[in-house]
């Protein structure tokens, strides 16, 4: 027996897919890229994380840091628990983002993953998925004693993502469905965005 759970007009609803590791991976170390990784460190510059949020994430409606408030969002980037990190190019402009959480005690959870449209496809995720996995486990620059790492996807996400996620050793754990705000009817980002999802 199925149910059907209606979703009203001006919002959305995903398939949240959460996936966990439970130790290191067997990596030597980070892919080859002609991206370096840089981290923002507190008091991160929220114009400018904002602007390559949704540069990353307007494909696929990204929304949890837009609809943040500036106080809220500071609280979180500036965090002792949270740690920036960007993939940028040889001539500075950012391309990517690494966002990793510390805040339950012994684990760490890659809170925001992503590149720029143009970016996938040529070994660039698997590089910065790399680096999250060796600054994940190291417990970051505090270097905390980590037991468990996790990340979860959605079926709006990139179609790759869990299948990419799965292959870097990751197993899912647990799946929820979500309703929340379009992002566009909010007016985060324009009507035509992702047209494969209809906003109602």
């Amino acid at each position: 027996m199925s149910t059907l759970i209606p979703v009203a007009p001006g919002q959305v609803a995903t398939i949240v897919t959460s996936l966990e590791m439970l130790a290191p991976p067997p990596v030597a170390g980070p892919s080859k890229s002609a991206l370096r990784l840089e981290r923002w460190p507190a008091p991160v510059d929220r114009d400018r994380y904002r602007a390559l949020f949704r540069q990353i994430g307007q494909d696929w409606l990204w929304r949890g840091r837009l609809v943040m408030a500036d106080g809220v969002l500071a609280a979180v980037l500036d965090a002792d628990t949270t740690e920036v990190h960007v993939a940028t190019r040889r001539d500075g402009v950012a391309v990517g983002l690494l966002e990793l959480d510390f805040a339950v005690p012994g684990e760490f959870e890659i809170a925001y993953f992503g590149l720029v449209p143009g970016m996938t496809g040529n070994g660039h995720g698997a590089w910065l998925m790399a680096h999250a996995l060796r600054l994940g486990w190291s417990g970051g620059t505090a270097r905390r004693t980590i037991t468990r790492g996790w990340v979860h996807t959605c079926d709006l996400d990139h179609p790759a993502a869990l299948g990419f996620y799965q292959r870097e050793g990751f197993r899912p754990f647990a799946r929820a469905v979500e309703i929340y705000e379009d992002p566009r009817a909010a007016g985060l980002y324009p009507p035509e965005t992702a047209p494969r999802v209809p906003l109602l």
